[in-house]
């Protein structure tokens, strides 16, 4: 996309200083990808004995490199060897045919040589246009360069480069004291658009010093995933290179064997306050976004309906365009969970705009202020709360509003 976006309202006043993850080193580069002169390459190198999890799409068009990245953590690992990401901007890879396979193997292989590592650890992603020829040989060129370049404390550069319609660089880390000693945390993601839950909807990389098995780490990442990243909704599409990766360089002096011992129970909480707090970052980064909205449901048949109406509240076209426009119009907002599939009785339900009661029993409170509820939709930061009343079902979601500046980012996005 041509120009460069105006941040968004909703960005953290800076990035934040994120704890150094001895054992993951990040070099960035100007390859060239699609724009001249734009940072556009991240590698990451990691020590001998990282172990390495992942979640990714379930787009049934998925890339090239989200294809190779399953087949490679479906597969036996060298741990001892290390292992490496290389991530690029502005052209996706995705939807290619073989040209995506041969680029996916050609930059592997080209990791592989200068980092000295079997190209089955080597894990890519592509993110950017959809449809188009990796350019992989710039990118294969700029290889010596980021080898030679990579330090630990470059996490905010990497977070950068792998930005596309990303208008800041999003960041989150924590530092937590266990019983086994303690435990960085860091990571960095991309995304703003294409942004629905299927798995993660963007790319986001996480590390850790502690020492975790494979298997275990894998089990870690899934089971924050359902309440993070796949409980954020920017528009609703789903993208065909969404790749969430968490690797644990054991560097640290912490080691987890058992999820349920009390340092893994620490990790699991640090790890959902990252991932949680990334996931917030891309919504508040959503394309053209004004407005940072909680969709909480309650009081559903069971969670999966819960789910269902969050998701229907968060990702309907009108809901969000009231929102833009601040108006407190909560019909659309009784439509979605119509709409949704879910159970509800409209006799036991009660819609809440912040603290704002703004329906129950049926019809419209009668303590309802339209005024207080205007004044309300005027802030950044919004709650739509909607208790079913049938049971104990809860979830959570959050989503954006839906401005004319989503349009233009999108209609602009290839030129």
């Amino acid at each position: 996309m041509a120009g460069k976006l105006p941040v968004s309202p909703l960005a953290p006043a800076s990035f934040p200083d994120l704890p150094v993850i001895e054992g993951a080193s990040f070099a960035t580069a100007a390859a060239g990808v699609r724009y001249a002169g734009r940072t556009d390459v991240m590698l990451c190198r990691l020590a001998p004995g990282s172990t390495v999890a992942g979640v990714f799409t379930t787009s049934a068009t998925r890339s090239s490199p989200v294809l190779d990245c399953q087949a490679k953590l479906a597969a036996p690992a060298e741990s001892d060897r290390g292992a490496a990401i290389l991530v690029n901007s502005g052209n996706a890879n995705a939807f290619t045919g073989r040209a995506g396979d041969e680029s996916v193997e050609a930059v592997c292989a080209g990791v592989a040589d200068v980092l000295d590592l079997p190209a089955s650890r080597v894990f890519t992603a592509s993110t950017g246009v959809i449809g188009e020829r990796l350019a992989h040989d710039r990118i294969v060129a700029a290889l010596q360069t980021l080898s030679t370049n990579l330090s630990e404390d470059a996490g905010e550069d990497a977070a950068r480069a792998i930005m596309t319609t990303d208008t800041y660089p999003k960041g989150a880390g924590r530092v937590i004291e266990t019983e086994a000693g303690p435990i960085r945390i860091a990571g960095f993601a991309k995304g703003s658009g294409m942004i629905a839950p299927d798995m993660a909807t963007m790319l986001v990389y996480i590390f850790t010093d502690a020492a975790v098995p494979q298997p275990l780490l894998q089990e870690f990442l899934a089971g924050a995933t359902p309440s993070t990243f796949n409980a954020i909704t920017v528009d609703g599409d789903t993208s065909t290179s969404d790749s969430l990766m968490l690797a644990a360089t054991g560097r640290g002096s912490a080691r987890i064997e058992d999820a349920a011992s009390a340092t893994g129970t620490a990790f699991a909480e640090a790890l959902h306050a990252v991932m949680l707090d990334l996931a917030h970052q891309v919504v508040r980064d959503g394309e053209g976004a004004t407005k940072f909205v909680e969709v909480a449901v309650s009081g559903a048949r069971d969670d999966a309906d819960a789910k269902r109406i969050a998701l229907s509240i968060a990702n309907s076209p009108l809901v969000k365009t009231a929102i833009a426009g601040e108006d407190p119009n909560w019909g659309r907002v009784v439509m979605a969970v119509g709409k949704s599939g879910a159970e509800a009785d409209r006799d036991a339900l009660a819609i809440r705009f912040g603290d704002i009661l703004v329906a129950e029993k049926g019809w419209v409170s009668p303590d309802y202020s339209e005024e207080a509820a205007a004044a309300y939709m005027k802030g950044q930061d919004l709650r739509i709360a909607v208790d079913l009343g049938l049971a104990s079902g809860a979830f959570t979601a959050w989503t954006c509003d839906l401005t004319h500046a989503y349009i233009d980012i999108n209609a602009d996005y290839r030129s």
